[in-house]
């Protein structure tokens, strides 16, 4: 909480304020208006009179762009800043619903608890996709139990298909991991994809944010598996799983599939009872497919492991070749670089996202779009030209 918000809401004078942590009012005035930082000592003052509502980071930034927001909203965000970190399920579980949020205010809060919580970069994030059916929430609540018995905090965000016709999502993968949902070392939050292509939600990453503020150590990503285009989790996440059906095609096929030359492990799940030796053949044949295809990874080759989530047979072997791929990256230091990408990514992606959110409710208030739209039903312009015109009417309102 920025320090004169705090004054405002708790109806402390400056000059009051000045003589509690024994500093001139002068200086004050200046730490209000961020014309001057305060000293460590200061600082510590500062914040023990304030009860920790007022700390060194609310020096840091500029609160111009937060000015839409009330002391009130600020003060909420600020104590669901402190749960989060705290993990607090519930604190968690309404973050990520005011991030998913398309409400123009909504996202206003977003921008302000993304600043406050900062970027943390200390959970592993392991993305999962495969075809509908595969088994990924099986194989997520199967190897998020093992890894809780390991003494680790398990976070899983599960994306779901949204109809086109209703715009809702059954949302349904958090009863197939019951289980692991009602872990208290564990949180599984299932989001709407919303039309997002590339298999994960609009806000995956913003999500992602808060889960590792609230410090989980794994973070998995279940994409809503419905084809071989659901890359774009692959710009998210430290190591890609692509898990496969026994039986699911020859190595040609497999070299067809595009996503399969950004896997870093490709399963072969439900190898089990009488699809034991039908996976061993379709291992196989992954295998053989990985053979001709140029590595992804400078540093690690991919592997095709087979597994049962339901018997549990496997999982160690899986677990072990994650922590294996990790070592290897974060010794050749392409894993922190990997990261330092995905956040430039992340910041072109959210720009160009709010760039197209502003163009579109420009557009939608503007007059001259609407006499655009006659225009194309009834044939008189083209729609290339309507376009330019739209465009060209957006960039000089800029």
């Amino acid at each position: 909480m920025k320090l004169k918000d705090y004054l405002n809401l708790s109806n402390i004078t400056s000059r009051e304020f000045s003589k509690k942590i024994n500093v001139n009012e002068i200086s004050i005035s200046r730490y209000l208006n961020e014309s001057r930082f305060p000293n460590k000592k200061i600082l510590k003052k500062i914040f023990k009179l304030t009860n920790g509502l007022v700390t060194s980071d609310d020096f840091l930034y500029k609160d111009k762009n937060y000015e839409d927001l009330t002391i009130e909203d600020k003060r909420d965000i600020d104590i669901l800043v402190e749960d989060i970190r705290n993990c607090k399920i519930r604190a968690l579980a309404k973050s990520i619903t005011m991030v998913e949020s398309t409400l123009a205010k909504d996202q206003k809060r977003t921008d302000y608890l993304l600043t406050k919580l900062k970027q943390q970069n200390k959970s592993l994030r392991i993305g999962v996709t495969g075809v509908p059916g595969v088994g990924k929430s099986t194989f997520i609540e199967s190897l998020g139990l093992k890894l809780i018995q390991e003494n680790l905090k398990v976070a899983v965000l599960a994306v779901d298909p949204s109809s086109k016709i209703s715009g809702g999502s059954i949302l349904g993968d958090k009863t197939r991991m019951d289980r692991l949902s009602t872990n208290k070392n564990a949180f599984v939050r299932p989001s709407p994809s919303g039309g997002q292509l590339g298999g994960v939600a609009k806000k995956t990453r913003e999500s992602i944010s808060c889960l590792e503020s609230a410090k989980f150590d794994i973070i998995f990503i279940e994409t809503m598996g419905v084809g071989q285009a659901e890359t774009e989790v692959y710009n998210m996440v430290d190591i890609f799983l692509v898990l496969l059906l026994p039986a699911g095609g020859d190595e040609l096929q497999g070299i067809k599939k595009g996503i399969i030359e950004l896997a870093d492990l490709i399963i072969v799940n439900k190898s089990d009872s009488v699809m034991r030796s039908v996976a061993s053949s379709t291992l196989i044949d992954y295998q053989n497919a990985l053979s001709i295809i140029k590595n992804n990874r400078p540093d690690y080759a991919p592997k095709v492991l087979k597994c049962s989530s339901l018997k549990l047979n496997g999982l160690n072997d899986i677990w072990n070749e994650i922590k294996k791929f990790c070592k290897i990256r974060k010794k050749s230091e392409n894993f922190f670089v990997n990261r330092q990408q995905q956040n430039q990514d992340w910041l072109w992606n959210l720009t160009k996202q709010k760039m197209l959110d502003h163009f579109e409710n420009e557009v939608k208030c503007a007059t001259f779009s609407k006499s655009l739209k006659k225009k194309i039903i009834t044939n008189k312009i083209n729609v290339a030209e309507a376009s330019n015109l739209l465009l060209t009417s957006f960039i000089k309102k800029i």
